[in-house]
Protein backbone atom coordinates (compact mmCIF):
# COMPACT_ATOMS: atom_id res chain seq x y z
CA UNK A 1 0.00 0.00 0.00
CA UNK A 2 1.11 3.33 -0.75
CA UNK A 3 0.63 6.02 1.82
CA UNK A 4 1.26 9.96 0.03
CA UNK A 5 1.29 12.90 2.47
CA UNK A 6 -0.49 15.85 1.16
CA UNK A 7 0.52 18.66 3.86
CA UNK A 8 2.10 21.31 2.31
CA UNK A 9 1.52 20.00 -1.68
CA UNK A 10 -0.60 21.17 -4.55
CA UNK A 11 -2.91 19.09 -5.99
CA UNK A 12 -0.77 18.20 -8.83
CA UNK A 13 1.81 17.12 -6.83
CA UNK A 14 -0.52 15.02 -4.67
CA UNK A 15 -1.96 13.59 -8.19
CA UNK A 16 1.00 12.87 -9.44
CA UNK A 17 2.20 10.74 -6.92
CA UNK A 18 -0.84 8.68 -7.50
CA UNK A 19 -0.21 8.22 -11.14
CA UNK A 20 3.48 7.20 -10.65
CA UNK A 21 2.97 5.02 -7.70
CA UNK A 22 -0.20 3.41 -10.49
CA UNK A 23 2.96 3.19 -13.46
CA UNK A 24 4.89 1.32 -10.46
CA UNK A 25 1.72 -1.24 -9.97
CA UNK A 26 0.43 -0.02 -6.88
CA UNK A 27 -3.11 -1.15 -6.11
CA UNK A 28 -3.75 0.59 -2.62
CA UNK A 29 -3.42 3.80 -1.53
CA UNK A 30 -4.23 6.32 1.41
CA UNK A 31 -3.53 9.96 1.20
CA UNK A 32 -3.36 11.73 4.44
CA UNK A 33 -4.23 15.62 5.88
CA UNK A 34 -5.96 16.41 2.70
CA UNK A 35 -7.34 19.87 2.46
CA UNK A 36 -9.31 20.62 -0.44
CA UNK A 37 -6.75 19.13 -3.05
CA UNK A 38 -8.59 18.35 -6.35
CA UNK A 39 -9.00 16.04 -8.61
CA UNK A 40 -8.34 12.75 -6.69
CA UNK A 41 -8.89 9.74 -8.48
CA UNK A 42 -9.70 11.42 -11.88
CA UNK A 43 -10.05 9.53 -14.92
CA UNK A 44 -8.75 6.70 -13.09
CA UNK A 45 -9.89 2.76 -14.34
CA UNK A 46 -9.40 -0.68 -12.19
CA UNK A 47 -11.79 -2.28 -10.22
CA UNK A 48 -9.27 -3.88 -7.83
CA UNK A 49 -8.08 0.21 -7.23
CA UNK A 50 -8.86 1.21 -4.02
CA UNK A 51 -8.08 5.04 -1.98
CA UNK A 52 -8.50 6.13 1.24
CA UNK A 53 -8.36 10.39 1.66
CA UNK A 54 -8.11 11.12 5.12
CA UNK A 55 -9.30 15.06 5.07
CA UNK A 56 -11.11 17.10 3.36
CA UNK A 57 -11.03 16.09 -0.43
CA UNK A 58 -11.38 18.97 -3.50
CA UNK A 59 -13.17 19.86 -6.54
CA UNK A 60 -14.00 16.79 -8.98
CA UNK A 61 -12.95 14.25 -6.85
CA UNK A 62 -13.47 10.74 -8.85
CA UNK A 63 -14.52 12.53 -12.11
CA UNK A 64 -14.80 10.34 -15.15
CA UNK A 65 -13.05 7.35 -12.40
CA UNK A 66 -14.01 3.90 -13.98
CA UNK A 67 -14.02 1.03 -11.54
CA UNK A 68 -12.29 2.05 -8.38
CA UNK A 69 -13.46 2.77 -4.66
CA UNK A 70 -12.88 5.69 -2.80
CA UNK A 71 -13.44 6.33 1.03
CA UNK A 72 -13.03 9.65 1.93
CA UNK A 73 -12.62 9.91 5.90
CA UNK A 74 -13.94 13.87 6.68
CA UNK A 75 -15.69 15.90 3.79
CA UNK A 76 -16.20 16.60 -0.19
CA UNK A 77 -16.50 19.67 -1.82
CA UNK A 78 -18.04 19.86 -5.26
CA UNK A 79 -18.15 18.17 -8.31
CA UNK A 80 -18.15 14.47 -6.54
CA UNK A 81 -18.09 11.62 -9.46
CA UNK A 82 -18.94 13.98 -12.67
CA UNK A 83 -19.34 11.69 -15.20
CA UNK A 84 -18.55 8.50 -13.13
CA UNK A 85 -18.90 5.11 -15.29
CA UNK A 86 -17.80 2.87 -12.43
CA UNK A 87 -17.15 2.38 -9.06
CA UNK A 88 -17.95 3.42 -5.35
CA UNK A 89 -17.52 6.81 -3.73
CA UNK A 90 -18.11 6.30 0.63
CA UNK A 91 -17.68 9.51 2.22
CA UNK A 92 -18.00 9.55 6.40
CA UNK A 93 -19.28 13.22 6.07
CA UNK A 94 -21.15 15.69 3.97
CA UNK A 95 -20.62 16.70 0.08
CA UNK A 96 -20.84 19.92 -1.10
CA UNK A 97 -22.44 21.14 -4.95
CA UNK A 98 -23.52 19.15 -8.12
CA UNK A 99 -22.33 15.72 -6.80
CA UNK A 100 -22.97 12.68 -9.85
CA UNK A 101 -23.59 15.83 -12.68
CA UNK A 102 -23.61 13.27 -15.57
CA UNK A 103 -22.61 10.28 -13.27
CA UNK A 104 -23.38 7.01 -15.51
CA UNK A 105 -22.73 3.81 -13.73
CA UNK A 106 -21.41 3.45 -9.98
CA UNK A 107 -22.36 3.82 -6.83
CA UNK A 108 -22.17 7.17 -4.03
CA UNK A 109 -23.13 6.75 -0.76
CA UNK A 110 -22.56 9.64 1.78
CA UNK A 111 -23.44 9.48 5.39
CA UNK A 112 -24.40 13.34 5.87
CA UNK A 113 -26.04 16.20 3.79
CA UNK A 114 -25.41 17.27 0.10
CA UNK A 115 -25.64 20.45 -1.18
CA UNK A 116 -27.59 21.85 -4.58
CA UNK A 117 -28.51 19.83 -7.90
CA UNK A 118 -27.45 16.75 -6.68
CA UNK A 119 -28.04 14.02 -9.91
CA UNK A 120 -28.15 16.40 -12.14
CA UNK A 121 -28.30 14.57 -15.90
CA UNK A 122 -27.45 11.05 -13.69
CA UNK A 123 -28.34 8.60 -16.95
CA UNK A 124 -28.27 4.99 -17.35
CA UNK A 125 -27.77 2.47 -20.23
CA UNK A 126 -28.22 -1.12 -20.40
CA UNK A 127 -25.85 -2.64 -17.74
CA UNK A 128 -25.02 0.96 -16.63
CA UNK A 129 -27.24 1.98 -13.79
CA UNK A 130 -26.03 4.87 -11.74
CA UNK A 131 -27.05 5.26 -7.61
CA UNK A 132 -26.95 7.42 -5.38
CA UNK A 133 -27.59 7.47 -1.54
CA UNK A 134 -27.35 10.51 0.86
CA UNK A 135 -28.05 10.02 4.42
CA UNK A 136 -28.64 13.36 5.36
CA UNK A 137 -30.91 16.05 3.27
CA UNK A 138 -30.26 18.20 0.27
CA UNK A 139 -30.50 21.36 -1.17
CA UNK A 140 -32.33 22.62 -4.37
CA UNK A 141 -32.84 20.92 -7.83
CA UNK A 142 -31.88 17.44 -7.01
CA UNK A 143 -32.14 15.43 -10.62
CA UNK A 144 -32.51 17.80 -12.12
CA UNK A 145 -32.87 17.00 -15.54
CA UNK A 146 -32.38 13.58 -14.54
CA UNK A 147 -32.60 10.92 -17.27
CA UNK A 148 -31.30 7.50 -15.38
CA UNK A 149 -30.17 5.75 -12.43
CA UNK A 150 -31.86 5.69 -8.30
CA UNK A 151 -31.47 8.75 -6.15
CA UNK A 152 -32.21 8.20 -2.58
CA UNK A 153 -32.66 10.81 0.26
CA UNK A 154 -32.99 9.36 3.39
CA UNK A 155 -33.21 12.49 5.34
CA UNK A 156 -31.14 11.23 8.67
CA UNK A 157 -30.37 13.87 11.56
CA UNK A 158 -31.60 17.41 11.58
CA UNK A 159 -31.86 17.31 7.28
CA UNK A 160 -33.13 20.33 6.01
CA UNK A 161 -36.67 21.19 7.60
CA UNK A 162 -39.35 21.20 6.66
CA UNK A 163 -38.21 18.13 4.37
CA UNK A 164 -34.95 16.79 3.74
CA UNK A 165 -34.96 18.22 -0.14
CA UNK A 166 -35.22 21.10 -0.80
CA UNK A 167 -37.44 23.40 -4.01
CA UNK A 168 -37.68 22.31 -7.54
CA UNK A 169 -36.71 18.30 -6.99
CA UNK A 170 -37.06 16.54 -10.58
CA UNK A 171 -37.20 19.91 -12.30
CA UNK A 172 -37.05 18.72 -15.72
CA UNK A 173 -36.62 15.17 -15.09
CA UNK A 174 -37.14 12.42 -17.99
CA UNK A 175 -35.93 9.22 -16.27
CA UNK A 176 -34.88 7.33 -13.53
CA UNK A 177 -36.59 7.63 -10.04
CA UNK A 178 -36.00 9.44 -6.78
CA UNK A 179 -37.05 8.37 -3.21
CA UNK A 180 -37.47 10.52 -0.21
CA UNK A 181 -37.17 8.76 3.18
CA UNK A 182 -39.65 10.35 5.64
CA UNK A 183 -42.18 12.53 3.19
CA UNK A 184 -42.15 15.55 0.71
CA UNK A 185 -44.40 18.35 0.04
CA UNK A 186 -46.10 18.56 -4.11
CA UNK A 187 -45.49 22.34 -3.52
CA UNK A 188 -41.57 21.98 -4.00
CA UNK A 189 -41.81 19.45 -6.71
CA UNK A 190 -40.91 20.42 -10.45
CA UNK A 191 -43.68 19.95 -12.48
CA UNK A 192 -42.49 17.39 -14.96
CA UNK A 193 -42.36 14.76 -11.69
CA UNK A 194 -45.05 12.63 -9.98
CA UNK A 195 -45.45 11.41 -6.61
CA UNK A 196 -45.96 7.98 -5.39
CA UNK A 197 -46.08 6.65 -1.78
CA UNK A 198 -43.78 3.24 -1.74
CA UNK A 199 -44.51 0.28 0.18
CA UNK A 200 -41.92 -2.05 -1.20
CA UNK A 201 -39.58 -1.22 -4.24
CA UNK A 202 -36.75 -4.47 -5.35
CA UNK A 203 -34.69 -1.45 -5.94
CA UNK A 204 -34.52 -0.13 -2.55
CA UNK A 205 -33.56 -2.78 -0.14
CA UNK A 206 -30.18 -3.28 -1.58
CA UNK A 207 -28.96 0.54 -1.89
CA UNK A 208 -30.88 1.07 2.05
CA UNK A 209 -28.30 -1.83 3.07
CA UNK A 210 -25.39 -0.79 1.70
CA UNK A 211 -25.51 2.37 3.37
CA UNK A 212 -26.44 0.90 6.50
CA UNK A 213 -23.47 -1.63 6.03
CA UNK A 214 -21.03 1.32 5.42
CA UNK A 215 -22.25 3.85 8.19
CA UNK A 216 -23.54 1.42 11.00
CA UNK A 217 -27.30 2.15 10.65
CA UNK A 218 -30.10 -0.48 11.19
CA UNK A 219 -30.95 -1.78 7.39
CA UNK A 220 -35.11 -2.56 8.50
CA UNK A 221 -35.53 0.59 10.62
CA UNK A 222 -34.43 2.74 8.01
CA UNK A 223 -36.38 0.58 5.20
CA UNK A 224 -40.14 0.98 7.72
CA UNK A 225 -40.08 4.14 7.31
CA UNK A 226 -42.79 5.37 4.37
CA UNK A 227 -40.63 6.61 0.92
CA UNK A 228 -42.14 8.79 -1.37
CA UNK A 229 -40.76 8.48 -5.13
CA UNK A 230 -40.76 11.13 -7.40
CA UNK A 231 -40.73 9.81 -11.47
CA UNK A 232 -40.67 11.44 -14.62
CA UNK A 233 -44.40 12.00 -16.01
CA UNK A 234 -42.95 12.17 -19.66
CA UNK A 235 -39.74 11.22 -21.32
CA UNK A 236 -39.58 14.87 -23.09
CA UNK A 237 -40.73 17.17 -20.68
CA UNK A 238 -39.97 20.09 -23.03
CA UNK A 239 -40.77 18.95 -26.03
CA UNK A 240 -43.87 21.62 -26.87
CA UNK A 241 -41.32 24.28 -26.92
CA UNK A 242 -38.85 23.34 -29.11
CA UNK A 243 -39.27 24.75 -32.49
CA UNK A 244 -38.86 21.27 -35.23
Amino acid sequence: MKTIDATKKTYFQVNSEVRQAIDAGEKEFTINNVTGHRYIGTGLGGKDMKITINGTAGNDMAAFMNGPSIVVNGNAQDGVGNTMGAGEIVVHGNVGDVLGYGMRGGEVYVKGDAGYRIGIHMKSYRENFPIVVIGGGVGEYCGEYMAGGLLIVLGLGEGRAPYPVGDFVGTGMHGGAIYVRHGIGEVIVGKEVGLDRVKADPRLPKAVGRFAELFGYDKDELLRAEFIKLSPTTTRPYGKIYVY
